[in-house]
């Protein structure tokens, strides 16, 4: 099992955007998104002692902690902050999960299609943060 924390706001995957270069149609990555997939990388690999590419099925739990908004009430605050109220606002769980997933091809396993089983929750907290578990599936 593999544990670690993404410090910030976790961010969704952004969708490709496109550019015309001369008579040709490029299409690349959202600058935003390119950076966190680049912290998730490097956090995974300052986490973990044992780096290995994890070669068969895998299972991956990630919480997401989002900033609880300057504007709620003290009384709000402490209901979001003990996960008494969680997040249901953008970005949606799965586009988080995607960024997250698609960082760690290739460094915590060879590719994100051997994910056989996702978790993602959502939540507020004062210290915005992702915490990712991989664990690889052992079949008995």
């Amino acid at each position: 099992m593999m544990k670690f924390t993404v410090l910030g706001i976790p961010v969704a995957k952004g969708r490709p955007k496109f550019a015309k270069r001369g008579n040709f149609v490029t299409s690349y990555t959202p600058q935003d998104t390119v950076n966190y997939e680049n912290l998730v990388r490097l956090s995974y690999q300052q986490s973990c002692n044992e780096l290995r590419v994890l070669q068969g099925e895998v299972s991956m739990k990630i919480d997401a902690f989002f900033p609880i908004p300057k504007s709620t009430s003290k009384k709000k605050h402490q209901l979001m902050a003990i996960g008494a109220i969680q997040h249901t606002k953008k970005p949606d769980a799965d586009n988080v999960a995607k960024a997250i997933c698609d960082a760690l091809n290739k460094i915590a396993y060879v590719d994100d299609s051997q994910i056989v089983s996702l978790e993602v929750n959502k939540y507020y907290s004062d210290v915005p943060r992702a915490e990712i578990t991989i664990t690889e599936v052992k079949h008995e």
